[in-house]
Order: structure tokens, then sequence, then C-alpha cells
């Protein structure tokens, strides 16, 4: 497992980006989070609220040493791995996603515009919160090494669970990292994820096989 590709990339993206496109310039960014098992940069541009909404997540496998965006097959229904295999690419596609994401937000914006009455040039967002029903359980422990935790809501906006999970990783340089991520489902597809998982656990590996390799 190497992390030298991953880091070679994320040093020289951000500026070659900036230099190809002015635009990304004034307002991309990028984000690097080096504690999941496959590490991810994702981009960003900011709100005039200060909130990061996000175009594109590139994926890196670091056992294989490469990187991969995620997409659906809506032919197969089913997730794939789209393969970059150099920096070229992977600076094509991020580009491309930012212009398809800017022109996206302009065509909402615009929308707003024609179809609502603003008044004082005002808008206020309804900002949506989960009340969480459980504390964070921990699902896999070592001390002073790694921690992964979960926990479940409930959505008070529109009735959906919420599963938030958390990674904590401690290095041996005594550095932190910390992964979140929330994933979001309806009632009816409870069970069947339930019962997809339960149906599967005997294939799976574990942490305490990774980390014995």
């Amino acid at each position: 497992m190497s992390m030298e590709w991953f880091n070679r990339v994320a040093s020289e993206l951000q500026e070659q980006l900036e230099s190809i496109c002015e635009e990304y310039d004034k307002r991309g960014h990028m984000s690097i989070n080096k504690a999941s098992k496959h590490p991810r940069m994702e981009f960003f541009v900011e709100t005039e609220e200060e909130e990061r909404e996000y175009f594109f997540t590139l994926h890196f496998d670091p056992y294989n040493e490469e990187f991969y965006e995620e997409s659906f097959d809506t032919v197969l229904h089913q997730p794939i791995r789209i393969m970059l295999d150099d920096i070229t690419d992977i600076m094509e596609i991020i580009h491309e996603s930012f212009h398809e994401f800017m022109e996206e937000d302009d065509a909402d914006y615009y929308d707003l515009e024609e179809g609502y009455e603003v008044l004082d040039d005002e808008i206020t967002l309804e900002e949506i919160d989960v009340e969480w029903e459980t504390p964070e359980v921990t699902a896999f422990q070592i001390d002073d090494k790694i921690e992964v935790t979960y926990q479940f809501g409930i959505d008070s906006a529109n009735g959906d669970g919420v599963l938030r999970r958390v990674n904590r990783i401690w290095t041996e340089d005594s550095e932190y990292f910390e992964d979140e991520s929330n994933f979001s489902f309806k009632k009816e597809e409870g069970s069947t994820i339930i019962a997809m998982i339960a149906s599967h656990l005997d294939q799976m590996v574990g942490y305490e096989e990774i980390i014995n390799e």
C-alpha cells in the first residue's frame, strides 16, 4: 500500500486547476481526507453563507494505487468505478464537473428569480436538523490507533432515517484524522438494507484482517 501517487497528485492538482481556469481560481476549492480506507479529494465552492457545495469527489485506492470516480450505471442499476489513469484525465474531469455545476447553479438561480418574488433582496434558507435517537455506538476500536462509530437519527424535515459514520485514526506520528459521512434512507428501505448486509457479512473483510496483513 502506497500513498506516494496520491500525495503527488494532491500537491499539483489545485495549482494546475487554478492556472488553466480563471473561474476555478476565483471560486474552486479542494479538501483532502486521508482518514478513510480509500482516501479522497473533495472539490467544492463556498456560498455567500460560507457553506460548502461539493461538485466532485476523487477517490484513491491505495492498494492498487489508482484514482477513480464513483458513478451509477442506469442500465445495470449498480454503482461503478471510472478509473482515472493520469493527472491529465483527472484535471479534465474535475474541470468539466466544475463548469457543469456552475451552469446548473446559475440556471437554478434564474429559475428562482423568475418563479418567486424576493422581498428586501433577502432569501431565508430553512436549516434541516437531524434528531439523533442514539449516542455514538462504537463498531470497532483499537486504542490510540483507530475508532469507528455509528449514530442513528431522524431528519426532522422529511422523516428520513440518517446513519452517521465517524472514522477516527491516530497515526504513529501522533497525527489525528477524522472522517465523517451520513447516509439517508426512507422507512421502506431500512429492512432491505439490513437484509442485504446480513446475507453477505461472511464475504466481507474486517479491520483486523486488513491490519494483520
